[in-house]
């Protein structure tokens, strides 16, 4: 089998060969080690690190975030076709014609995912130290923060599909220690047993890849499996991008996968902001474009993934227009926006750069905005329902205005970070031939005016209209470790997506994604940008009406049956009841019932023959010699009788 190195050469000619690792990127495993450490340390140490422990979490995530910097420099001064680097860390695996070795792959795609996770992580750590000031469990938080931003790296930096199962699998279990950290909440336990019961059936379709990528081309590093894809027949490349489909739709919270999502609120906001809108949700998004060969050669797969992403756009969306909870109106949107990310990856060549685009800006406005929503929290007594705040913009103004520069990226306000990618998927949505592009490009603009109808509805209610404040509430700002961070994203929210098209974004991922020939969508390109403007200025003067305009019911109205569909996340949770949950759980009794009746039954049925008939046989031994004549004369006359009977 050849080194990973050797198999990076032999990869198509779409993707770069990945070199030895030297200079920065030779200390490339320090990015994992550094957080890594810092969560064993704190786990380990006792209570006497209750006060230094949330510091030294922060600065080892910082200083994760300077390696990362120093091999992304060291990165921009090669060229191009050349920029990839390879480290090999140990052999991992030798088992049979399993001979994995363990190893780091630094390229565009994964430095990508390294600032992010680091750096917005870091903010995210800087933050929860005012948030969780007065959380007597605040050192085990951030010990877990720490686990997870380990776990992500090694996700995004592995060099096989079984080192990014690896990662997969730790940000899961870091996502249901944060979800379920303060477990002394029965529902909140609740919700991170769900959390992380969904997110195993998707791991299931992982293995499934896996097991077939690994009977198909022997082996599971990016490099062999990219280089073996050219010979392999396309039912097998389908079945194992709909495997891994099923994977992202775990992780990333797609349909028909996501009920977990809005139950994961429970968790503390910082937790919401790291995991549910920067990076965990993220991590099906990096899987489909990092297996872009696989996806390329499976028009089939591709299909299913732009098919997923639509659902789940508009899935989200519609959930996101009914929510009077802060925090699950934002996790439906994470949804729906996540579901703009797969949609693009689908679409292929013409997508997978604008899918990390819109990755790369929805990880600053979207935390950006969770951040805001811990911050409104912490000045409204940990209340998250919309319909008790209102005219918070005039004690809350730190809050008020990152937040807002949040809302006016997502919805693509010209200027700001969403216009410049989420307009770039719409686009491409439209780019095709037959139904495609109509249905698909129709589901991504449709949904730039619902998406700007329930984010200005959200941040209506929460800083604009009538003061709808209970009596024991007083309002006020946020320290500056909450604040300082939400500014710093709030700069990112409004200016990451012209930096990124100035920079040629799409350009830099070229030699990891491919090139792709010009396309021109179905609908010219000025006319696109214009109904899409006219989509979303419609979603905020409807909600302007209602939510600023009209009085804001503090009592949710009954609504309509799609209103109340909408509340209930479509009966999402009411279908896996009725399909999965209830018959599942008739049939574990009824196996229980078989076995007791059945198997252990039968067991125990001819123990208790054995068992009776000893203690009647034994009733014979009585030490009596008439008896055991009498039973000598039985005996014989049997013996003789069985003689007569023969001749």
């Amino acid at each position: 089998m050849t080194t990973p190195v050797q198999g990076l050469a032999l990869a198509s000619s779409e993707t770069q060969v990945a070199h030895a690792a030297d200079g920065a990127a030779s200390i490339g495993w320090l990015l994992i080690a550094l957080p890594l450490v810092g969560a064993a340390v704190l786990l380990l140490g006792g209570r006497k690190l209750d006060k230094i422990g949330p510091a030294i979490a922060t600065a080892l995530s910082w200083a994760s975030f300077g390696v990362g910097v120093a091999i992304l420099i060291e990165m921009l001064g090669k060229d191009a076709g050349e920029r990839a680097q390879h480290l090999k860390l140990f052999s991992w695996i030798p088992a049979g014609a399993l001979n994995l070795d363990f190893g780091l792959l630094m390229d565009q795609l994964s430095l990508t995912f390294v600032m992010l996770i680091t750096f917005v992580g870091s903010l995210i750590h800087v933050y929860s130290i005012g948030y969780m000031e007065h959380d007597p469990d605040k050192r085990r938080f951030f010990a877990y923060l720490n686990l997870f931003i380990a776990a992500m790296l090694t996700l995004v930096l592995a060099d096989s599909y079984l080192g990014l199962f690896l990662g997969w699998e730790g940000v899961g279990l870091a996502s249901y220690l944060l979800i379920g950290f303060w477990n002394w909440n029965p529902a909140y336990a609740t919700a991170a047993n769900k959390a992380f019961i969904v997110n195993r059936v998707g791991d299931f379709g992982m293995l499934l890849a896996m097991f077939t990528m690994f009977a198909t081309f022997g082996r599971l590093d990016f490099a062999g499996v990219n280089a073996a894809v050219a010979g392999t027949s396309k039912g097998t490349l389908t079945a194992i991008g709909i495997f891994l489909l099923i994977a992202a739709c775990g992780k990333s919270a797609q349909f028909p996968l996501q009920s977990w999502l809005g139950d994961a609120m429970a968790g503390p906001t910082p937790v919401s902001a790291l995991i549910h809108a920067a990076t965990m949700v993220t991590a099906g998004v990096y899987l489909i474009v990092r297996s872009n060969v696989i996806y390329d050669a499976t028009p089939d797969a591709r299909l299913a993934v732009c098919i997923v992403g639509a659902i789940t756009l508009m899935f989200g969306a519609i959930v996101g227009c009914a929510k009077d909870d802060m925090k699950k109106a934002l996790a439906a949107s994470t949804m729906s926006q996540i579901g703009y990310m797969i949609l693009a990856a689908g679409l292929g060549p013409v997508g997978y750069a604008f899918a990390i685009f819109h990755l790369l800006t929805h990880g600053f406005f979207k935390a950006g905005m969770f951040l805001g929503a811990g911050s409104v929290m912490h000045g409204m007594n940990d209340q998250v329902d919309m319909r008790r705040f209102g005219g918070l913009s005039a004690v809350m103004k730190i809050t008020w205005v990152t937040f807002g520069l949040g809302w006016l990226a997502i919805i693509g306000v010209p200027g700001l970070s969403g216009f410049w990618s989420k307009d770039k998927i719409i686009e491409a949505a439209f780019v095709g031939e037959g139904w495609r592009p109509w249905v698909f490009g129709g589901a991504a603009l449709l949904c730039a005016g619902i998406t700007a109808f329930y984010m200005s509805r959200l941040f209506f209610m929460t800083f604009h209209g009538k003061r709808r404040w209970t009596d024991d509430v007083h309002p006020h700002e946020s320290p500056l470790t909450m604040t300082v961070p939400m500014m710093i994203l709030a700069v990112g929210s409004a200016l990451l997506g012209l930096a990124l098209t100035v920079f040629d974004f799409p350009g830099w991922l070229e030699p990891v994604v491919g090139g792709h020939e010009e396309h021109h969508p179905v609908i010219a390109v000025p006319v696109l940008m214009v109904v899409t403007l006219v989509f979303v200025a419609a979603g905020v003067a409807l909600a302007w009406m209602r939510y600023v305009r009209d009085d804001v019911p503090v009592t949710p109205p009954v609504g309509s049956f799609a209103t109340q569909a909408a509340r209930r996340d479509l009966f999402q949770d009411d279908f896996n009841e009725a399909v999965f949950a209830r018959p599942g759980l008739h049939l574990t009794r009824s196996l229980v019932f078989a076995d007791n009746k059945g198997v252990d039954g039968a067991v125990g049925g001819v123990a208790a023959l054995v068992g009776g008939s000893a203690s009647r046989l034994a009733k014979l031994q009585n030490g009596y010699v008439r008896s055991y004549a009498t039973t000598m004369l039985i005996g014989v006359v049997a013996i003789l009788g069985l003689v007569w009977v023969i001749n």
